[in-house]
C-alpha cells in the first residue's frame, strides 16, 4: 500500500529538495505542500517544477513560487461515493485524503485502490476454529495461510483496495497473534482497533460494543471467507435500495429429476417438468446503516440472524446481494484444502 507521507513536503522546502522527493515516490510523481501546521497548501509535478525552471527559477528557490494551489481533495468526515466516482471518471489518479482541520490523513490512488468507500469495517476474528484442529490448535484460525499470505490479510488486503481504512477486529481465541500481526494498522495505511470479547458474542454481538463508528454505514465481515466480492457494487447496491441491511448471499441451485405437480385436494392444478430451483444461503458479510446496530443488545450473545430477525418484526428493509463473484467460506479442512488450489487461480 501507498505510504501517503511519502508525498508531503514542506512549503518551505526548495525545488530541489522537490525534485529529490519526486524521484523517490515512482510513478506517481506528485507531491502535496503543508504547513507548518501539516495542512494542505498545494501539489507539486514534474512539470510545475520544468515550467518554474524555464522561467528562470533555480534548484535554490522555494518551492511556494511553483505550487498548484487549490489541488482535489476528499474531506474524510463527510465524502460521498459520487463525488470518489466523479474524481474517478475524471482521470485523477492521486488524491489527498484531508481531515476536517485540513491536514492530510491519506492518500487515494486510483493506480492502487478501485474506489474509496464511506464505510467503517468490523472484522469477526474471535473464533475457536474448532472445525480446522489441530490446525488451529496454537493459530487462529484468520491467520492459517492460504498461499503466502494469511485468510484474514486477504480480507483485509481486498477491503483496502476499495478505499476502507477504518477497521475493527474483534478477537478472542488467540487474539493476541492478531493484533501482534497487524498492530495499529499504520505500516498497512490503515487505522485498527480491536474488540475484545471476554466471553463469546456470537456472529455480531461484539460490534455492539463500538460507538465511536466514523461513517453512517458500516460493512461486518466474518474473517474466514475468502473472496474477491466487489465492494463498491456492493455499496451502490445497498444505497440504491435504501436497505436498513444488505446481506451477502451465496446461490445454490437444487435440480428436481421429475416434473413438479401443484395439488389441490388430489387435483392437480399445474405442473413445471423438471424445475430448478435456486436458494440462498447466508455469505457472512453485510452492509448495515450505523443507525440500525443500537438494536444490538450490550455484551449479549447475539448473532447475525438475531438482527435480521429483529428487523423483519419491525418491518425494516432487509435486501439479498447474490454473489457473482468468487466466494469460499474456510470452515472445514476440504474448504481449506480447496482454498490452496483456488488460490493459484483466482485473482484477489
Amino acid at each position: 500500500m501507498i505510504d501517503y507521507k511519502k508525498h508531503l513536503i514542506s512549503e518551505k522546502n526548495t525545488i530541489k529538495n522537490a525534485l529529490e522527493l519526486l524521484s523517490g515516490v515512482g510513478i506517481e510523481t506528485i507531491l502535496f505542500a503543508v504547513n507548518d501546521k501539516q495542512e494542505l497548501i498545494g501539489s507539486i509535478t514534474d512539470g510545475d517544477v520544468r515550467r518554474g525552471l524555464l522561467k528562470g527559477l533555480t534548484l535554490e528557490d522555494e518551492i511556494n513560487k511553483i505550487i498548484h494551489l487549490n489541488p482535489k481533495f476528499i474531506r474524510k468526515e463527510t465524502y460521498s461515493l459520487d463525488e470518489v466516482k466523479a474524481l474517478r471518471d475524471n482521470n485523477f489518479k492521486v488524491i489527498t485524503i484531508v481531515n476536517k482541520d485540513n491536514k492530510i490523513v491519506n492518500i487515494l490512488n486510483f493506480r492502487l485502490m478501485n474506489s474509496y468507500l464511506p464505510v467503517d469495517t468490523v472484522v469477526m476474528a474471535g473464533g475457536l476454529g474448532s472445525r480446522l484442529k489441530p490446525l488451529t490448535d496454537s493459530v487462529p484460525k484468520p491467520l492459517l495461510k492460504i498461499g503466502d499470505k494469511t485468510i484474514i490479510d486477504y480480507n483485509i488486503d481486498r477491503l483496502r483496495k476499495f478505499g476502507v481504512d477504518d477497521f475493527w477486529i474483534s478477537v478472542r481465541y488467540l487474539g493476541e497473534q492478531i493484533e501482534e500481526h497487524f498492530k495499529n494498522g499504520e505500516s498497512r495505511g490503515v487505522k485498527i482497533e480491536y474488540i475484545h470479547e471476554t466471553t463469546p458474542l456470537g456472529t455480531i454481538g461484539a460490534v455492539g460494543q463500538i460507538t465511536d463508528f466514523r461513517h453512517d454505514h458500516v460493512l461486518v465481515t466474518n474473517s474466514d471467507i475468502l473472496t474477491n466480492l466487489d465492494y463498491e457494487d456492493f455499496f451502490l447496491d445497498f444505497i440504491e435500495k435504501d436497505a436498513d441491511m444488505s446481506v451477502l448471499t451465496i446461490p445454490f441451485d437444487v435440480d428436481i429429476p421429475y416434473a413438479v405437480m401443484e395439488t389441490k385436494e388430489n387435483r392437480v392444478l399445474s405442473f413445471i417438468e423438471k424445475p430448478t430451483y435456486t436458494y440462498y444461503s447466508n455469505g457472512g458479510i453485510y452492509l448495515i446503516k450505523k443507525s440500525i446496530l443500537k438494536k444490538i443488545p450490550k455484551n449479549e450473545f447475539f448473532n447475525s440472524t438475531d438482527l435480521m430477525e429483529k428487523l423483519i418484526k419491525e418491518n425494516l428493509k432487509i435486501i439479498s446481494y447474490p454473489m457473482r463473484q468468487y466466494w469460499l467460506d474456510i470452515g472445514k479442512p476440504k474448504d481449506f484444502a480447496k482454498a490452496q488450489e483456488d488460490i493459484k487461480h483466482i485473482k484477489f
